[in-house]
C-alpha cells in the first residue's frame, strides 16, 4: 500500500508526499510552498526529495517548486500544456511516469485551467489517485480556464475509475462542498451521514481526506449530472427544464459559485 503524507499548507491546501518503500525517497505532490516540505525533509534526513508532481499551474500549486529543485536536485514533472517552473518531463495525455516502481497514468482533465492533468496509479488493487483542483471531496474545480464541457467529461473519465480509487485532492473543501450537496439533494442519505461525520472532523481539527470514488459517486453533486434528483434541483434553481450532464453539470457548477 502506497504511504502518503499531507503538509497542510496556506489557509487550507494540502502538499502531499508521497514515500518510497525504500525509506530513502520521497515525491512531493503541488507544492505551492517550499517550507513545510523543507521542515518535513530537516526532520527525516533519512529521505531524499526525488520528484515533484505537479497538476497545474495555479500559484498555490507551484510557488515552492523553483526553490525545491534548487536545493535538492530533483526531478520536476508537469503538464506540457501549461507553464511549470523548473520543469523536467512535460506530459501529456497518455503519457506515464515511472515513480518508486509504480506506473502513474497521466490523464488530461481540463476544465480549471486547460492544460490541468490528474496521475493514476492502479498499484496492484490498492489504485489512487492525484486529482489537484479538478475533483475534490464532495466537489469540483471552479472552471477559471475551461468550459462546463471540459470539466464535465474530465470528471466522467475520473468517475469512470475503479470505485475503490482512493481520491488524493489539494484541498481541504469537503466540509463546505458536502454542504452545497446537502442543498442540492436533501433526501440523499449518503450526503446527510457524510456531512456529519464531516462535520465532526472539521471540529476537531482533523482532515477529510483521502475520499474514494464509490463515496463520490453516491454524495458529489458533479459526478450526479445524470441523476434524476440533481436534474430536478438544478432546474429548479435555474428556472427551466434542464437535460441530463452537461447542461445539468454547467448548472449545478453556476449555483455552486454563488452559493
Amino acid at each position: 500500500m502506497s504511504t502518503f503524507i499531507a503538509l497542510p499548507a496556506f489557509n487550507d491546501n494540502y502538499i502531499w508526499l508521497l514515500l518510497a518503500d525504500d525509506g530513502e525517497r520521497v515525491a512531493v505532490v503541488d507544492p505551492g510552498d517550499a517550507k513545510p516540505v523543507i521542515n518535513w525533509l530537516g526532520k527525516h534526513p533519512e529521505y531524499r526529495l526525488s520528484d515533484i508532481l505537479i497538476t497545474h499551474h495555479h500559484p498555490d500549486h507551484v510557488g515552492g517548486v523553483a526553490a525545491l529543485k534548487a536545493g535538492t536536485g530533483c526531478r520536476v514533472w508537469g503538464p506540457a500544456a501549461e507553464k511549470i517552473p523548473a520543469r523536467d518531463q512535460a506530459l501529456g495525455d497518455g503519457d506515464s511516469v515511472k515513480l518508486f516502481g509504480l506506473t502513474l497514468q497521466v490523464i488530461a482533465v481540463p476544465g480549471h485551467t486547460l492544460g490541468h492533468i490528474a496521475y493514476y496509479c492502479e498499484n496492484a488493487g490498492d489504485p489512487w489517485l492525484l486529482s489537484g483542483d479538478t475533483l475534490f471531496a464532495g466537489g469540483c474545480g471552479r472552471l477559471f480556464e475551461g468550459t462546463p464541457e471540459q470539466m464535465h467529461t474530465s470528471l466522467s473519465k475520473l468517475a469512470a475509475l475503479p470505485a475503490e480509487t482512493r481520491v488524493y485532492c489539494a484541498h481541504e473543501y469537503t466540509q463546505a462542498n458536502l454542504t452545497f450537496a446537502h442543498a442540492v439533494e436533501p433526501e440523499n442519505n449518503d450526503i446527510k451521514v457524510r456531512l456529519e461525520v464531516v462535520q465532526e472532523l472539521r471540529a476537531a481539527s482533523r482532515m477529510t481526506l483521502p475520499t474514494d470514488l464509490a463515496l463520490e459517486r453516491r454524495t458529489n453533486p458533479f459526478l450526479r449530472a445524470d441523476c434524476d434528483a440533481v436534474i430536478r434541483a438544478a432546474s429548479a434553481q435555474a428556472g427551466k427544464p434542464l437535460s441530463p450532464g452537461v447542461e445539468t453539470f454547467a448548472a449545478v457548477r453556476a449555483w455552486k459559485d454563488s452559493f
